[in-house]
């Protein structure tokens, strides 16, 4: 049994690294507190840059980095609406990853309290 296990691992060997090079990739674009912020407020619907400042506290130049960021990681999508850009979550699985990080990271520190 152990064998046949091995060879099915070696056999996927390739596409397993390919799976841990996409997670290590989905990490690293959320590895930034600001990215976070910026992906929960999307949560709650469609925002240009303006409304977003409004919620998180950074800078034009800042906010407009980890958009980009997130938009070349195809976390978000962005459409333009006369000189206005809004943004929204085109990527579910991250948002439903950062969710579910965020909330136990959130029920261990109760815990801990």
């Amino acid at each position: 049994m152990a064998r046949r296990q091995a060879v099915v691992e070696e056999a996927g060997s390739a596409e397993s690294d390919e799976v841990f090079e996409m997670a290590a990739e989905v990490f690293r674009v959320m590895s930034a507190p600001m990215r976070l912020k910026i992906i929960s407020s999307l949560c709650n619907g469609e925002k240009n840059v303006s409304q977003l400042l409004e919620e998180i506290a950074t800078t034009q130049p800042n906010m407009s980095q980890h958009l980009n960021t997130l938009y070349q990681a195809g976390v978000i999508g962005k459409r333009r609406e006369g000189v206005q850009i809004f943004y929204r979550i085109i990527n579910d699985r991250v948002v439903t990853l950062c969710r579910a990080v965020c909330t136990q990271i959130a029920i261990e520190s109760d815990m801990k309290s």
